[in-house]
């Protein structure tokens, strides 16, 4: 109950709220107080409670979604109540990601699908509900205590690259090359074979290496970027340059000069603790300062292990939380929150940052114009709110390479929209 209301309270609304079960104490308070059980006390604000909130373990819920304005809601409550539904029990269930914990179908990767979530199936994955209840709670908050002075957040972005694979051709080694010419030639990619061997010259940039034009976007922008570069050993999931590489040594401190660094975990990391540690201690060693975000290899989470192994290891931040395929809100919010540890009935130290749009979500949609045309509509849900648009693009998302044309652009229009906000 205590993480709900902190979530939707604290967090979004930016107000300090306090807990009491002594009605004398309820009934003397005389600023804003709203009583949350099965009857009202007097002629406070109300709101019913579901029992999802107050019972242990996990049970699989019949739940019945609903409209409510332009917004959907569940777990609907009494007449009485002056909220339809039981936000606190919506949003705890959202946050804490309960359907997660249930049987539910994967992907080849074991990744829990878009297509398997409520918000999919129910039409709401595409606006961040647990907010924009949150500010329709705060109209009905204002209308009965109108003396109660609200303050304002605004709208933010936090960017994230992420870096799987830093250079196309470059530092990959003798017998990774010699494969990939004998690819090309079998394959009569004349062309290709042609740049591979400019670039190891030194003629031509590797097409991956856009991180000039990363650092000269991080300047001329106050939002910090976190770029997650991947670190793991070479395995059939993960094909990055080897960390040994002084090239690669150099480039993640040149990044680390401008942008905050974190750790992309490799797919082998993710089951095995002692080679996640080992990765984040070769980070640290890399850049001289502790580790504190870090985001899994292919947006894979494993809960509650996944994140139980970051709290273990001290990493604060995580940015895996969101979907490859779609746009939208995975835990129904573009607010960071705490990881609670379902299992263990706890709130953890880990704050969950939900990215809202991957590149890769954006490639399947026709034109450029479709592609700006869904990022804009997806920042205006998190403007209305005045929340945090976390964006994730690769490095060579930057390329020339004609797949990610035009990506810039929305990367550039995503930087934009800040100013355009302070402008409004």
């Amino acid at each position: 109950m205590t993480y709900a209301f902190k979530h939707i309270v604290l967090r979004i609304l930016n107000v300090p709220v306090s807990f009491t079960t002594t009605v004398e104490e309820f009934i003397a308070h005389d600023s804003m107080k709203i009583s949350y059980t099965k009857q009202p006390l007097s002629s406070e604000l109300f709101i019913r409670s579901h029992e999802l909130i107050f019972e242990q373990g996990l049970s699989d819920l019949d739940i019945n979604v609903q409209d409510w304005g332009a917004t959907k809601c569940f777990f609907s409550t009494s007449d009485k109540s002056n909220l339809p539904f039981d936000i606190f029990a919506a949003t705890f269930y959202l946050l804490s990601r309960y359907e997660e914990y249930l049987p539910h179908v994967k992907d080849e990767y074991g990744r829990f699908l878009a297509t398997e979530s409520l918000a999919y199936n129910k039409g709401f994955l595409h606006q961040p509900v647990v907010d924009i209840w949150a500010y329709k709670f705060k109209e009905i908050l204002q209308a009965q205590f109108p003396e109660f002075e609200f303050p304002s957040r605004s709208y933010n972005i936090q960017p994230v690259i992420d870096v799987p694979v830093a250079y196309y051709f470059k530092d990959k080694g003798l017998l990774r090359t010699f494969g990939g010419t004998v690819a090309d030639l079998f394959s009569l990619r004349l062309k290709q074979l042609y740049h591979r061997y400019q670039c190891l010259a030194g003629f031509k940039r590797d097409p991956y290496d856009t991180f000039k034009w990363i650092v000269t976007k991080q300047k001329q922008t106050s939002n910090k970027f976190i770029v997650f570069f991947l670190i793991g050993e070479y395995s059939t999931y993960d094909k990055n340059v080897n960390i040994n590489k002084k090239r690669f040594v150099s480039l993640i401190k040149y990044v680390g000069d401008y942008c905050k660094i974190g750790l992309k975990a490799s797919y082998l990391s993710l089951d095995d603790m002692p080679t996640l540690k080992k990765e984040k201690r070769k980070m640290e060693a890399t850049t001289n300062y502790p580790l504190e975000a870090s985001r899994n290899s292919f947006s894979k989470l494993n809960l509650p292990e996944t994140y139980r192994n970051l709290i273990e290891l001290e990493v604060k931040q995580d940015f895996t939380m969101g979907y490859i395929n779609h746009l939208g809100f995975r835990a129904g919010t573009c607010t960071p929150f705490q990881f609670y540890d379902l299992d263990y009935e706890v709130q953890t130290p880990l704050q969950i940052n939900p990215f809202h749009c991957v590149d890769y979500a954006l490639l399947k949609r026709q034109s450029l114009l479709d592609k700006k045309q869904d990022l804009e509509r997806l920042m205006q849900e998190v403007k209305n709110v005045n929340g945090t648009f976390v964006p994730v693009f690769h490095n060579y998302a930057f390329s020339d390479l004609d797949r990610w044309k035009g990506f810039r652009d929305l990367f550039r229009m995503i930087l934009e929209s800040v100013d355009e906000d302070k402008s409004n």
